[in-house]
């Protein structure tokens, strides 16, 4: 019979997800809060187990179109001069490609076959033994055999079903804010970087046009990641008094409707399924500064259809990504260190290690 499978989040996860399922038999429908698909997020790398995953899909030739034209590392110092210029490896088979790109492309390889419900979200869900019923904010309830969160960081499924956020979100201390241009940056085949103590600005390429990131320090309190306008006073009072374009691109950023911002964190959570729901891609495991977690959540959704459609074992699918996801948690700190570095001498070192080894690896998602 065939099973029907409720995804929430049309992200990564939740696309890839659908996808697999519906080739797999199963009946999937995506609910997604926002209205569309996001614009806005950094570039992020598609390697390692995702590579496999995305070439059975058929999508590489468009995710190389859409690839980023990045070849080369400036990092600059704090007056703005150059202090390194890194070339980044060859990359083989691996592709860097903006998120919102990356996103668009998984979510119209799955949507010929799999019911998606944009501008709604889950408001409660009532399980028992045989499925879950779902009351939605929007569209009338409906019955599920299971239902899958992979609705990110902030997941309302991993709310509902396991508890609230402070319970299993921890963060770093760090945060992201990014927002694209509307022109080609300057330099169409480097990324630069400029840090102070404490805080990055990278201006990166990609194909007709390029995108601002801000990753800083700092304390915030009653933090609220919907809040566009409490993002950008965050942003624009973290690099008061910062040089080199700085105030140009805090300009753009208040001026911008595009904008990404959240804490970077991690996910802690002793299991990831609890009856006939489950959790996958960052509502289950975020880890990640920048550099693997769409990889990650592009295997993990299909480790997760590959384990529904063999049997069923939920609890087969999380051993078998844990074991991908744990030794990347190993590395946040460090990363942290190297993208942003805490004091003028962090600088330093950082900038003296970039003579002689590629920060390729610190670049985060």
């Amino acid at each position: 019979m065939t099973k029907n499978v409720l995804i929430s989040g049309a992200g990564v996860a939740g696309s890839t997800l659908a996808y697999w399922l519906a080739r797999n038999g199963f009946k999937p429908t995506v609910v997604e809060r926002s209205q569309g698909l996001r614009s806005s997020g950094n570039p992020v790398d598609i390697r390692g187990p995702a590579l496999p995953v995305v070439e059975a899909m058929g999508v590489v030739p468009r995710l190389r179109d859409a690839a980023t034209t990045s070849n080369r590392i400036r990092l600059l110092g704090v007056d703005g001069r150059l202090v390194a210029t890194v070339a980044m490896p060859a990359k083989g088979n691996e592709v860097e490609i903006p998120r919102n790109d990356l996103a668009t492309i998984l979510y119209e390889a799955a949507r010929d076959d799999a019911e998606f419900l944009f501008d709604d979200t889950i408001t409660a869900l009532r399980q028992d033994e045989h499925g879950v019923d779902v009351t939605f904010d929007r569209a009338p309830p409906r019955r599920f055999d299971l239902v899958i969160g992979a609705d990110g960081l902030h997941s309302t499924v991993r709310r509902l079903a396991f508890g609230p956020e402070r319970d299993f979100v921890r963060l770093t201390g760090i945060y992201v804010a990014t927002t694209p241009f509307s022109e080609p940056v300057d330099h169409p085949e480097d990324v630069l970087i400029h840090n102070t103590p404490g805080r990055l600005v990278a201006l990166h390429p990609s194909r007709g046009k390029g995108g601002v990131a801000f990753i800083f320090r700092a304390e915030v309190d009653h933090f609220d990641h919907r809040d566009m306008a409490q993002h950008k006073r965050i942003v624009t009072s973290a690099y008061a008094g910062v040089g080199w374009r700085v105030p140009e691109l805090l300009d753009r950023l208040r001026d911008a409707e595009d904008v990404f911002f959240d804490a970077v964190s991690l996910v802690d959570l002793p299991s990831w399924s609890k009856g006939r729901v489950a959790l996958v891609g960052d509502a289950a495991s975020c880890v990640s500064l920048l550099g693997d977690g769409s990889s990650l959540a592009i295997a993990g959704a299909h480790t997760l259809a590959t384990a529904l459609a063999a049997d069923g074992d939920l609890a087969r699918y999380e051993a078998e990504h844990r074991a991908r996801v744990m030794p990347k948690r190993r590395t946040v700190k460090l990363a942290a260190a190297m993208l942003v570095p805490k004091t003028r001498l962090g600088l330093a070192t950082r900038n003296l290690a970039a003579r002689v080894r590629s920060p390729r690896s610190w670049l985060l998602e």
